[in-house]
């Protein structure tokens, strides 16, 4: 649920109900205008009772100046007022914004309980006064003419959640513990690129896929094909496969900083997300392919300024993805106000990529979600994971928020005769044997045990990538991986 933004918000509920937790969690400090905050202005404190009349004067005034001038306005009461609701509702009509309540449905107890542990409380029987008209108030508020009534469930352990209404993605963790994302990086697409793209989605969905990654490059690469065939935007051709209604997360693996304001991909993931009812994820990473950026006329920089950028680009995306628009500055990214609409259905995931032990690994362990590694040696992974891990540790971050993904790019065959043969038509100049042992070539079963052993190391998520993706034949030949 998205709340407009300007518009007039009238917070409604009880005493200890949260309201100026949620207004802060959401809005700027001079958008607020508080009623127990104006107390403390002209009286003894937030909660000298003796003070309100002269604290409410103050507050119509300020609210009649914010909304004169076209301002946001979160008049942060006990709501409770139907006369004082229909006024403030009338003057932000006449100012031309929109008008929401926000009722704050926190359980009875919680509110008692909060009363009760401030310096000054509210008498019991004002309290239970209250709590009686906020059970009541939910039709009123109805029939009162607003945009938008929004119910809060007000009991805040913890910072209140974002306004957004997360929907969480389909559980599909397979029996080894793991999840897995089909990686589409080669587009043998034909004459109907857009019906090969939905066959693929469609495939992964029925195959028991969590999600589908895009490669984001400007020119195919070398490790995967020849540069004249088809690389799609990934931005746009996930839009396009978020209108099949699949449940699949999609995002990118990975963008590269270097192409997009990290704003822009921000609001790419952000619509993506909404779109999808929080379906979105983003994996990012510093960028390495140099002739594409000459060819595309992009900036190229060494890569310490790459991994610079890529450190400010995450908290930037971060920042914007945050419920209110309040300015932000801090981990040396300045911004004057966080306005970015829509906001995502459901937090993004952020996904680093990249292996460096000294820069990568370290802007992974203190701003990302997850970091992404190679399978190709386990013993090597083991120990980038022990890097990564003591990263978390020395930047104060609890190892359990960073997840650990992996790229797999195996040779996968239904018996060891398609195994090999399979070998055979993708390792060129290389050594059949050598080939192998760098893919994995094997078996669903044997590619299950390899799994197995990743799951025991840490691994979450394993973003596949195999190099026979022709059709969804070939995706759903990939099912038994996720049983």
């Amino acid at each position: 649920m998205q709340l407009p933004d300007p518009a007039l918000v009238v917070l409604v509920g009880a005493s200890g109900s949260g309201k100026s937790t949620w207004a802060a969690t959401h809005y700027r400090d001079q958008e607020v205008v508080s009623s127990d905050a104006l107390r403390g202005v002209v009286g003894s404190g937030p909660h000298d009772l003796d003070a309100s009349a002269d604290a409410f004067g103050v507050l119509e005034t300020v609210v009649a100046a914010r909304l004169g001038r076209g301002l946001t306005t979160v008049v942060d009461t006990l709501g409770l007022d139907p006369l004082k609701r229909q006024a403030w509702l009338a003057a932000a009509r006449a100012a031309g914004l929109p008008v929401v309540a926000v009722l704050l449905d926190t359980p009875d107890t919680e509110c008692r309980r909060r009363n009760a542990a401030r310096d000054r409380p509210v008498p019991a029987r004002a309290l239970a006064g209250q709590l009686r008209s906020v059970r009541d108030v939910r039709p009123v508020l109805e029939a009162e003419g607003w945009d938008l009534v929004v119910a809060v469930a007000g009991v805040f352990a913890e910072p209140a959640p974002a306004v957004t209404t997360e929907t969480a993605a389909t559980d599909r963790t397979s029996s080894l513990g793991l999840r897995s994302f089909l990686q589409v990086s080669r587009f043998p697409w034909g004459e109907d690129p857009l019906a090969w793209l939905s066959s693929i989605a469609r495939a992964a969905d029925e195959a028991g896929f969590a999600g589908l990654a895009l490669m984001d490059h400007l020119i195919q690469v070398p490790q995967v094909g020849r540069a004249w065939e088809p690389i799609p935007e990934p931005w746009v051709t996930l839009g396009a496969i978020a209108a099949l209604g699949t449940g699949l997360e999609l995002g990118t693996l990975c963008t590269p900083v270097t192409f997009r304001p990290a704003g822009i991909t921000a609001k790419a993931a952000a619509t993506l997300s909404a779109l999808t009812g929080g379906r979105a994820f983003v994996g990012i990473g510093a960028g390495w392919f140099a002739r594409e950026h000459a060819a595309y006329g992009l900036e190229f920089p060494p890569a310490r300024e790459r991994l610079d950028d890529l450190e400010k680009a995450i908290v930037t995306m971060k920042a914007l993805w945050a419920s209110g628009t309040k300015a932000y500055d801090a981990h040396g990214v300045a911004l004057p106000e966080t306005t970015s609409y829509p906001r995502p259905a459901a937090k993004i995931p952020v996904v680093v990529g990249g292996s460096g032990e000294r820069r990568t690994l370290r802007i992974a362990a203190a701003h990302g979600d997850a970091c992404n590694l190679r399978t190709i040696d386990e013993a090597e992974l083991e120990r980038l994971i022990g890097v990564l891990r003591a990263h978390c540790d020395d930047v104060g971050r609890d190892r359990s928020e960073v997840a650990v993904t992996v790229l797999d790019l195996p040779v996968v065959g239904r018996d060891r005769d398609d195994v090999w043969a399979r070998v055979e038509r993708h390792r060129g100049r290389t050594p059949a044997a050598a080939y192998a042992s760098r893919t994995h070539a094997a078996t669903v079963a044997g590619h299950r045990d390899r799994w197995a052993r990743l799951a025991g190391l840490g691994v979450s998520t394993v973003f596949l990538a195999t190099p026979d993706l022709d059709g969804p034949e070939d995706v759903l030949a990939l099912r038994g991986l996720n049983a």
